[in-house]
């Protein structure tokens, strides 16, 4: 780990991934977190990270197949899988990729914003994977947009998904950048590989205010145990860039 806690920021263009197993991608999940553990700060993760953490994450998209975030991501932040730099899509291009990588958005009910430019743009693609137990007009307004929706078994729709991304999209790694609800099912299925951490330096308390990972909580037995690969202090924004591996 000779890179740990060397100053300034990483690079994230070229990580050296193991292969994805037959079942589903090789799962990077990225987050932002305040000081005190904190996801969001007036319900978005506006205000934790700074410049440098937005282009770490344009940085990881540079390693995707797909992108995914929840439905609450959507409707709070929006999201998208451009990279916003022509020589970040450059570097994919010159890999045999394309441009950007596929977005994709997972929802049980289908309570979706469709005026939001992940359904309006077309300057990237896009996948919705929505559950069987959604109201069937939810669907057919999604389908409207013109987006391909992937229906999945309700109880089911987390690993229906992931089998979907590797067999029928061939992607080998999927980035997850949202919200708790979607890392809590991903930990719950052992489905997450790896977690790229920005540590900001902002306190948000509050009880009630999100944490990286919602869900049931894990036990002593049962909890996720992470091995370091590398931190990074930025002493310009004082923000810590930490990558894990997941311990199996």
């Amino acid at each position: 780990m000779s890179d740990a806690w060397s100053p300034g920021k990483p690079d994230y263009t070229a990580l050296d991934l193991p292969a994805p197993p037959p079942d589903r991608p090789y799962v990077i999940a990225n987050t932002v977190m305040s000081a005190d553990g904190k996801s969001v700060i007036e319900g978005t993760e506006r205000g934790i990270g700074s410049a440098v953490d937005q282009r770490l994450m344009r940085e990881l998209r540079v390693n995707a197949d797909v992108v995914l975030n929840g439905a609450g991501t959507l409707r709070a932040s929006g999201t998208s899988s451009r990279l916003g730099d022509e020589a970040l899509e450059a570097i994919r291009i010159a890999r045999g990729k394309p441009r950007t990588p596929i977005a994709a958005v997972v929802s049980r009910g289908g309570e979706l914003p469709l005026e939001r430019p992940f359904f309006t743009a077309r300057d990237f693609p896009a996948v919705i994977y929505l559950s069987e137990a959604a109201p069937a007009e939810r669907r057919g307004a999604i389908e409207a947009t013109g987006r391909p929706v992937v229906t999945l078994g309700e109880g089911r729709e987390f690993a229906e998904m992931l089998l979907h991304m590797r067999q029928e999209l061939g992607a080998d790694v999927l980035l997850v950048e949202g919200g708790p609800t979607v890392y809590a099912e991903l930990y719950a299925l052992d489905a997450i590989d790896e977690a790229f951490v920005t540590l900001g330096p902002v306190v948000v308390g509050g009880a009630d205010t999100l944490t990286a990972v919602a869900g049931e909580a894990f036990t002593r037995g049962t909890a996720k145990r992470l091995a370091l690969l590398s931190a990074h202090a930025n002493p310009e924004t004082d923000e810590v860039y930490l990558r894990y591996r997941v311990r199996r």
